[in-house]
């Protein structure tokens, strides 16, 4: 559930001196060589002893690993962050998250282990090892976030919650926490399962827009379950929401809370750090 044009899409900044990569890797999960994006944080090259968090952002539907780039202006937001101090410089991955059927506007990534690709294994444990073996990260799963947007709010949560090994932080943009694929990829019921040692290590955020109704209903039980649980997590309804044009609504949308979540994040990082 992804608009294919905006109408008044986010404008990246020309001089962040941030620099999208897009880089391949064989997939046994997979059967086959796949994408994802990376962007270094500022000073990789020259900061040769240091270690960094990692975060994976998922993408939407009839999307792919250059969205985030190309649609949400990330660039931007990181290099805002970056220079405030609310997020420590990261290591930023954008997984390719189609299955087997490719992207189309009429469904949604399967973002988990099924008929059409084993997603789930491919971003949740396939693609966790890539990164740390061709990059400094610091490899305890404080320091790593998933999240994603739409129905890569689903996949985050969807994955993230079998894979607490790998992250400890994950968040949500407007996405949903049941599926119609059934129960067993329902975060809703995932969440119920978890070990206490699990419950306290997991860190949350999610937000929806006002306009989209269903998923603000869907996000907002999964809080009151969090809740329930015990499960720190912050949560919040914002104006706007899924659609085509507007200082809220689409891509804008996803710009300018990526900065909400992305700082969370970064306040998770720091606390560990210290």
């Amino acid at each position: 559930m992804s608009p294919r044009k905006q109408l008044d899409p986010p404008q990246q900044q020309a001089d962040t001196g941030l620099k999208f990569q897009l880089e391949t890797f064989n997939s046994q999960a997979m059967g086959t060589v796949r994408q994802y994006g990376v962007i270094l944080p500022p000073n990789y090259q020259k900061n040769l002893q240091t270690r960094y968090p990692v975060i994976f952002l998922l993408h939407g539907g009839h999307d792919d690993a250059r969205a985030y780039a190309d649609k949400y202006a990330i660039m931007s937001v990181l290099n805002e962050l970056y220079k405030s101090g609310k997020l420590p410089p990261s290591i930023i991955i954008t997984p390719d998250g189609n299955d087997n059927r490719g992207s189309s506007p009429l469904y949604d990534p399967d973002y988990y282990d099924g008929p059409n690709g084993k997603i789930g294994t491919l971003i949740g444990s396939e693609l966790v090892q890539v990164v740390k073996s061709r990059y400094r990260t610091l490899d305890q799963p404080k320091f790593w976030a998933l999240g994603g947007l739409s129905s890569g709010g689903w996949g985050a949560f969807n994955i993230g919650l079998r894979y607490l090994n790998n992250f400890n932080i994950l968040f949500s943009h407007s996405g949903y926490f049941t599926d119609d694929s059934g129960a067993k990829n329902s975060p809703l019921q995932i969440v119920k399962q978890l070990s206490i040692a699990d419950k306290k290590r997991l860190r949350v955020y999610l937000d929806a827009g006002l306009n989209d109704s269903n998923l603000l209903g869907s996000t907002k039980a999964f809080h009151q379950v969090l809740e329930e649980l015990n499960i720190a997590n912050v949560f919040y309804a914002f104006p706007g929401g899924h659609g085509l044009s507007g200082a809220d609504i689409g891509w804008n949308y996803f710009h300018k809370h990526l900065k909400d979540s992305l700082s969370y994040v970064g306040e998770q990082f720091k606390t560990s750090q210290k």
